[in-house]
């Protein structure tokens, strides 16, 4: 039994894709798989990517950083995912003079783009000062962005704080932790993994109806000042109870493989979660606003909200479960097609509370689905050695959709007067995500392409 590897982590590599001691890493077409894990580390070749380690716990004080993980994302993805709730709030009082419709939308958006767009500098803080220091930085972001929105008395107050300081924040928080968890498990790492990704869902569904309750009884102010308490107290102490079984390397650097973009397999991937993402983000911010259009309460509005993360919290870690056996394309790709039927088979037709609560979770089992499958995926496409480089493109490429998908669908609401644009839109851009995956997996039955000779 060796001792952990003295590289740094990366991001995205130790996800529960990774097998055992044979996995297979990539073939080339027309021939058999000929590269193992243990082979990359080997070869020489730079990689942030660790091999399953014999020395692992599988479990042990890993349940703890598993819980740990669960937690501190239910207080960075989970307030993100209540942003449904401000926005609707906004949107009914017009709480900012001078605000528009499109500019509230843009706040929940901003958040979103600055997390996908520092993903790269995360990823090098955690491998060069540690986990925790990186998620110390990530802890004070969120917090003051919390505090500094509860003084907020102009819209572009809110982009300061609520958009680009929070989504700082919980990058430096969201993209550690995502290391650290894999480290500590062996055959147990698909469930330990999911339990840390429930939390985002379980935060959702928490936090769409305390804010809620928060703005009601204490106003919007005082919320805000609860969350960020809240946020530090509580990710502090799962900071100081999350342990790197990796040490920090100052030496190493991570580079963008932009010739990454040359692989047709990966640009595919890069199709799949661009419209995934455009549709995802409208369900996540929509929802509650949605609700109140059609005559339902703010709590009941927010329960919706909620219920949607729920159904999250249960599908994804379903999703990662079940992709390894019946294959983690097939699994994306069809959980991708029924979250855009559900769009506009059901949502399109839901007016009454009980018909869009079956929406809500329904959809939520589904909807998320890309984040329990796009690292496997990537692996599965670019090989283990490449998935830090493949993941860190992903999160860019996904910054524009993330940014606008709300947007587009209040101007598709305004300009009709009516939901029914969005709804159309959410439905076909997840059915357009899974022809992406359909492609991918009909070019991929031929067999298999070898990436790892691709060069600028």
């Amino acid at each position: 039994m060796g001792a952990p590897p003295r590289h740094g982590p990366s991001i995205f590599c130790r996800l529960p894709w990774i097998g055992s001691k044979d996995s297979t890493l990539i073939a080339s077409k027309n021939q058999t798989p000929t590269q193992t894990v243990e082979d990359a580390d080997e070869s020489g070749q730079e990689s942030s990517v660790v091999a399953p380690e014999t020395d692992a716990p599988d479990g042990g004080y890993g349940w703890v950083c598993a819980v740990a993980a669960a937690v501190v994302n239910a207080h960075s993805w989970g307030f993100n995912s209540a942003y449904a709730v401000f926005l609707a709030y906004y949107l009914k009082h017009g709480t900012f003079e001078g605000g528009t419709k499109l500019q509230y939308a843009f706040v929940g958006s901003l958040s979103l783009t600055t997390m996908f767009t520092i993903s790269p500098l995360a990823t090098i803080s955690t491998q060069r000062y540690g986990v925790r220091k990186t998620m110390f930085a990530g802890v004070i972001c969120e917090t003051a962005s919390l505090i500094c929105a509860s003084f907020a008395k102009q819209i572009w107050h809110l982009f300061l704080t609520q958009g680009i300081l929070f989504g700082l924040g919980m990058g430096l928080l969201f993209i550690p932790v995502a290391s650290v968890v894999p480290q500590w498990f062996t055959s147990k790492r698909s469930l330990a993994s999911g339990i840390s990704l429930s939390g985002a869902g379980l935060g959702g569904l928490i936090y769409s109806l305390v804010a809620s309750a928060m703005i009601h009884n204490i106003g919007l102010s005082w919320a805000f000042r609860v969350l960020g308490l809240l946020a530090f107290s509580v990710n502090t102490v799962c900071v100081l109870l999350i342990r790197d079984r990796n040490r920090p390397d100052k030496t190493k650097k991570i580079t963008m493989d932009i010739a990454i973009l040359k692989s047709r397999d990966f640009d595919l991937l890069i199709g799949f979660s661009f419209f995934t993402i455009l549709g995802y983000f409208i369900l996540i911010y929509s929802l509650a606003d949605y609700g109140q259009r059609i005559g339902l309460t703010s709590s009941q509005a927010s329960l919706v909200s909620g219920i949607l993360n729920l159904g999250q919290a249960i599908g994804r870690p379903l999703i990662g479960y079940f992709s390894d056996s019946v294959g983690r394309i097939n699994i994306a790709g069809i959980t991708t097609f029924i979250a855009g039927v559900l769009s506009l088979a059901v949502w399109v037709n839901s007016e009454s509370y009980g018909l869009l609560m079956f929406y809500a979770i329904a959809e939520g089992l589904v909807a998320g689905n890309i984040w329990a499958t796009i690292a496997p995926l990537v692996a599965e496409i670019l090989g283990v050695e490449r998935v830090a480089h493949g993941m860190n493109l992903v999160w860019l490429s996904i910054i524009v959709p993330s940014t606008f998908s709300e947007p587009i669908a209040l101007a598709l609401t305004n300009a009709t007067g009516k939901y029914l644009g969005a709804q159309l839109f959410t439905g076909f851009t997840y059915i357009a995500a899974s022809v992406f995956l359909a492609i991918l997996w009909f070019l991929r039955r031929k067999g298999p392409v070898s990436y790892t000779h691709l060069t600028l």
